[in-house]
């Protein structure tokens, strides 16, 4: 295999020019989807391209429980540098597991913190909360509920406070949170694909824009609500969880409400010039991500042949 084998480990550069592409050129929707799936492919690939590495590696110490064949030296061709791979494995991966263990708590203990913030109020589907700080988020759990501020409310007409609710709604019944978390976790099991990340957090807004215009029939005031809540508003205290005002490009996404609708199709045909680069986006994703799992399939194979039975 040669240094293909470490291909998993360095596909992920590939994020840069894919989210790119699919940022500018994908629906909202499919450009969440497929970066999000991407994203959490190249990322288990990643990961178990250290695992293997590791093994591969270390196998040959004395002492270690692993079986005798994992040490023979057709498995160790397999992997260049295999004492040096082997032993920067072992730090490497601890680090993700613990990025990924970490990550996933501070989600969860968030969830459950705003829970209990809400536990004395109405169960109701929107929680307002008796705050002069502005801002409003989803809540996504068995009751899916979302939260605002009376000093959000107070900053927007009744019109910019459909278009909220309306986004906010989004959010939950399309459940944003779950492509939140993915790309989330994969960021840190790879620090390549933080651009995904970034291009997932924003396509997500998009697609809850989107939709929010739709339901309340006017792009322009779900415009005006976005910028004057980013204008007035500090940020959700829940860091992980989607929210209206949410950091990032807003001004990008009250240009693209103020122009037309993008086409309901969610794919774009492909002979045109932004179905090229959209499929383009596509086929190199598809292909880095069967490159990548090639590679870690093969030497998982390898190391399976050399087990004893």
């Amino acid at each position: 295999m040669g240094v293909f084998v470490f291909l998993p480990l360095v596909l992920p550069l590939t994020a840069w020019p894919i989210a790119r592409l699919a940022e500018q050129h994908l629906h909202p929707r499919a450009a969440t989807w497929l970066l999000s799936a991407v994203a959490g492919v190249l990322a288990v690939c990643s990961t178990l391209c250290l695992a293997l590495l590791m093994v591969v590696g270390t196998a040959q110490l004395p002492g270690n429980p692993l079986p005798d064949g994992w040490s023979d030296p057709e498995v160790r061709e397999a992997v260049p540098y295999d004492e040096i791979a082997g032993k920067a494995a072992i730090p490497a991966l601890l680090a993700v597991l613990a990025a990924c263990t970490r990550m996933a708590w501070r989600h969860h203990r968030v969830r459950r913190r705003a829970e209990r913030a809400l536990a004395g109020l109405p169960a109701t589907s929107v929680a307002v909360l008796p705050d002069a700080l502005p801002y409003a988020y989803a809540l996504p759990g068995r009751r899916n509920r979302i939260v605002v501020t009376t000093g959000m409310l107070a900053g927007l007409s009744p019109a910019e406070r459909r278009a909220l609710f309306a986004h906010e709604r989004v959010h939950l019944v399309r459940r944003h949170h779950r492509f939140l978390l993915t790309v989330q976790l994969a960021a840190r099991a790879n620090p390549f694909l933080r651009p995904l990340r970034t291009a997932v957090t924003y396509c997500a807004e998009r697609w809850a824009d989107e939709e929010a215009a739709t339901a309340v029939g006017s792009r322009r005031a779900v415009a005006l609500a976005i910028g004057k809540s980013a204008l007035i508003s500090r940020g959700a205290p829940i860091a992980t969880l989607a929210h209206f005002a949410a950091p990032g490009p807003v001004p990008r996404r009250v240009a693209a409400l103020l122009k037309p609708a993008p086409a309901a199709r969610i794919w774009p045909p492909v002979f045109t010039t932004v179905g090229l680069a959209a499929w383009t986006a596509a086929a190199g994703t598809t292909v880095s991500a069967l490159s990548s799992a090639n590679s870690a399939v093969t030497l998982f194979l390898i190391l399976h042949a050399a087990t004893p039975m």
